[in-house]
């Protein structure tokens, strides 16, 4: 099982990446509360606590792998989220893989990226 999407945005990798790793960015485009350390093994919590997870990977403007839970799921599960980015200065695309999620979780993470993620940051962007 895995969800794979791919979304471009009128930004910049960097910012882009920025926007996937700071805290007070990621506040403003999906307004809701959100801590986000900024190093490889730094915990991170978004939607006030409704994602929480691990980053294992932080390859700044090209990749970020995180070990990343929903609150609902039984303690101690997690999924691995991969974001490919890629681009230049003005276009910029994430390519996101999520897979180990539970079984039965798919077609609301399916949803949940583009309403959570995708659509805020679009508008963020233009």
């Amino acid at each position: 099982m895995s969800i794979r999407q791919s979304i471009s945005f009128n930004t910049s990798p960097e910012k882009l990446y920025q926007a996937l790793t700071s805290a007070s960015v990621f506040g403003k485009f999906t307004g809701a509360p959100a801590e986000i350390a900024a190093d490889e093994g730094g915990a991170f919590s978004t939607f006030g606590g409704q994602i929480t997870g691990r980053h294992i990977v932080l390859s700044p403007s090209k990749q970020i792998i995180q070990a990343w839970r929903a609150s609902p799921w039984p303690k101690g599960v997690y999924s691995i989220v991969k974001f490919d980015i890629s681009g230049s200065d003005s276009s910029s695309t994430v390519e996101l893989e999520h897979t180990a999620y539970p079984d039965g979780a798919e077609e609301h993470l399916e949803g949940g990226w583009h309403k959570m993620y995708w659509e805020p940051l679009k508008t963020h962007f233009s």
